[in-house]
Protein backbone atom coordinates (compact mmCIF):
# COMPACT_ATOMS: atom_id res chain seq x y z
CA UNK A 1 0.00 0.00 0.00
CA UNK A 2 1.11 3.55 -0.71
CA UNK A 3 0.33 6.34 1.69
CA UNK A 4 -1.39 9.51 0.53
CA UNK A 5 1.82 11.41 1.29
CA UNK A 6 3.86 9.15 -0.99
CA UNK A 7 1.23 9.64 -3.67
CA UNK A 8 1.98 13.37 -3.80
CA UNK A 9 5.78 13.14 -3.84
CA UNK A 10 7.32 13.71 -7.24
CA UNK A 11 10.81 14.73 -6.18
CA UNK A 12 13.32 13.18 -3.84
CA UNK A 13 15.82 14.60 -1.44
CA UNK A 14 19.47 14.57 -2.53
CA UNK A 15 20.99 11.15 -1.97
CA UNK A 16 17.61 9.40 -1.91
CA UNK A 17 16.05 7.36 -4.68
CA UNK A 18 13.43 9.34 -6.58
CA UNK A 19 9.83 8.68 -5.64
CA UNK A 20 7.76 7.57 -8.61
CA UNK A 21 4.76 9.75 -9.34
CA UNK A 22 1.45 7.93 -8.97
CA UNK A 23 -1.98 9.03 -10.12
CA UNK A 24 -5.49 8.47 -8.85
CA UNK A 25 -8.12 6.81 -11.00
CA UNK A 26 -9.75 10.22 -11.53
CA UNK A 27 -6.48 11.73 -12.77
CA UNK A 28 -5.87 8.81 -15.13
CA UNK A 29 -9.44 8.94 -16.45
CA UNK A 30 -9.07 12.65 -17.19
CA UNK A 31 -5.64 12.25 -18.75
CA UNK A 32 -6.52 9.27 -20.98
CA UNK A 33 -10.14 10.10 -21.78
CA UNK A 34 -11.19 6.68 -20.50
CA UNK A 35 -13.90 6.28 -17.89
CA UNK A 36 -13.15 5.03 -14.39
CA UNK A 37 -15.38 2.06 -15.16
CA UNK A 38 -13.28 1.25 -18.23
CA UNK A 39 -10.07 1.47 -16.20
CA UNK A 40 -11.48 -0.95 -13.64
CA UNK A 41 -12.72 -3.27 -16.40
CA UNK A 42 -9.32 -3.35 -18.14
CA UNK A 43 -7.73 -4.36 -14.85
CA UNK A 44 -10.45 -6.96 -14.21
CA UNK A 45 -10.02 -8.65 -17.61
CA UNK A 46 -6.22 -8.53 -17.45
CA UNK A 47 -5.50 -5.90 -20.09
CA UNK A 48 -3.93 -3.76 -17.40
CA UNK A 49 -1.81 -5.34 -14.68
CA UNK A 50 -3.18 -4.86 -11.16
CA UNK A 51 -2.37 -1.38 -9.94
CA UNK A 52 -0.91 -0.28 -6.66
CA UNK A 53 -3.28 0.68 -3.88
CA UNK A 54 -3.40 3.30 -1.17
CA UNK A 55 -3.88 2.41 2.47
CA UNK A 56 -7.59 3.11 1.84
CA UNK A 57 -7.54 0.58 -1.08
CA UNK A 58 -7.85 3.22 -3.81
CA UNK A 59 -6.17 2.38 -7.11
CA UNK A 60 -2.91 4.13 -7.96
CA UNK A 61 -1.46 4.27 -11.45
CA UNK A 62 2.13 4.81 -12.57
CA UNK A 63 3.35 6.59 -15.67
CA UNK A 64 3.98 3.12 -17.18
CA UNK A 65 0.33 2.21 -16.52
CA UNK A 66 -0.78 5.37 -18.31
CA UNK A 67 1.44 4.60 -21.31
CA UNK A 68 0.02 1.07 -21.37
CA UNK A 69 -3.52 2.48 -21.34
CA UNK A 70 -2.68 4.89 -24.16
CA UNK A 71 -1.41 1.92 -26.21
CA UNK A 72 -4.64 0.00 -25.56
CA UNK A 73 -6.69 3.06 -26.50
CA UNK A 74 -4.76 3.53 -29.74
CA UNK A 75 -5.15 -0.12 -30.71
CA UNK A 76 -8.87 0.00 -29.89
CA UNK A 77 -9.94 3.41 -31.21
CA UNK A 78 -7.50 4.31 -33.94
CA UNK A 79 -6.81 0.86 -35.34
CA UNK A 80 -10.11 -0.81 -34.44
CA UNK A 81 -8.78 -3.93 -32.74
CA UNK A 82 -11.05 -5.92 -30.44
CA UNK A 83 -10.09 -6.31 -26.79
CA UNK A 84 -9.21 -9.97 -27.49
CA UNK A 85 -6.87 -8.90 -30.30
CA UNK A 86 -5.39 -6.21 -28.07
CA UNK A 87 -4.71 -8.77 -25.36
CA UNK A 88 -2.97 -11.01 -27.91
CA UNK A 89 -0.87 -8.13 -29.24
CA UNK A 90 0.13 -6.92 -25.77
CA UNK A 91 0.87 -10.45 -24.53
CA UNK A 92 3.10 -11.02 -27.57
CA UNK A 93 4.91 -7.73 -26.95
CA UNK A 94 5.45 -8.65 -23.30
CA UNK A 95 6.79 -12.08 -24.20
CA UNK A 96 9.07 -10.59 -26.85
CA UNK A 97 10.43 -8.23 -24.21
CA UNK A 98 11.18 -11.19 -21.93
CA UNK A 99 12.83 -13.04 -24.81
CA UNK A 100 14.97 -9.99 -25.57
CA UNK A 101 16.27 -9.89 -21.99
CA UNK A 102 16.93 -13.65 -21.98
CA UNK A 103 18.62 -13.45 -25.38
CA UNK A 104 21.08 -10.84 -24.15
CA UNK A 105 22.00 -13.00 -21.17
CA UNK A 106 22.21 -16.28 -23.10
CA UNK A 107 25.58 -17.56 -24.28
CA UNK A 108 24.53 -20.79 -26.01
CA UNK A 109 23.99 -20.31 -29.75
CA UNK A 110 21.31 -23.02 -29.96
CA UNK A 111 19.34 -21.40 -27.15
CA UNK A 112 19.66 -18.02 -28.84
CA UNK A 113 18.34 -19.51 -32.09
CA UNK A 114 15.37 -21.00 -30.24
CA UNK A 115 14.65 -17.59 -28.70
CA UNK A 116 14.81 -15.93 -32.11
CA UNK A 117 12.46 -18.59 -33.50
CA UNK A 118 9.94 -17.94 -30.73
CA UNK A 119 10.19 -14.17 -31.21
CA UNK A 120 9.58 -14.68 -34.93
CA UNK A 121 6.48 -16.79 -34.18
CA UNK A 122 5.10 -13.99 -32.01
CA UNK A 123 5.82 -11.39 -34.68
CA UNK A 124 4.14 -13.56 -37.32
CA UNK A 125 0.99 -13.80 -35.15
CA UNK A 126 0.95 -10.03 -34.74
CA UNK A 127 1.42 -9.53 -38.47
CA UNK A 128 -1.45 -11.91 -39.14
CA UNK A 129 -3.78 -9.82 -36.96
CA UNK A 130 -2.67 -6.65 -38.73
CA UNK A 131 -3.05 -8.21 -42.17
CA UNK A 132 -6.59 -9.34 -41.30
CA UNK A 133 -7.41 -5.78 -40.26
CA UNK A 134 -5.91 -4.37 -43.47
CA UNK A 135 -7.83 -6.90 -45.59
CA UNK A 136 -11.10 -5.95 -43.93
CA UNK A 137 -10.40 -2.24 -44.43
CA UNK A 138 -9.47 -2.83 -48.07
CA UNK A 139 -12.74 -4.70 -48.67
CA UNK A 140 -14.63 -1.81 -47.12
CA UNK A 141 -12.69 0.67 -49.27
CA UNK A 142 -13.44 -1.25 -52.48
CA UNK A 143 -17.13 -1.41 -51.57
CA UNK A 144 -17.31 2.34 -50.97
CA UNK A 145 -15.46 3.09 -54.20
CA UNK A 146 -17.95 0.90 -56.08
CA UNK A 147 -20.84 2.86 -54.55
CA UNK A 148 -19.25 6.14 -55.63
CA UNK A 149 -18.86 4.76 -59.15
CA UNK A 150 -22.51 3.66 -59.13
CA UNK A 151 -23.61 7.14 -58.03
CA UNK A 152 -21.47 8.69 -60.77
CA UNK A 153 -23.20 6.46 -63.33
CA UNK A 154 -26.65 7.40 -61.93
CA UNK A 155 -25.79 11.10 -62.18
CA UNK A 156 -24.81 10.70 -65.84
CA UNK A 157 -28.09 8.95 -66.56
CA UNK A 158 -30.10 11.64 -64.77
CA UNK A 159 -28.33 14.43 -66.63
CA UNK A 160 -29.05 12.78 -70.03
CA UNK A 161 -32.78 12.90 -69.53
CA UNK A 162 -34.53 16.00 -70.90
Amino acid sequence: MVSADAQQNTLSNPGEAPVRRVYSIEQVATRTGLTKRTLRYYEEVGLLPPTGRTEGNYRLYSEDDIQHLERIKKLRDLLGFSLADIREILDAEDERGQIKVAYRQETDAAAKLAQLDRADELIQRQLHLIEQKIEGLEQMRVSLLAKLEHHKHNRKELLKEP
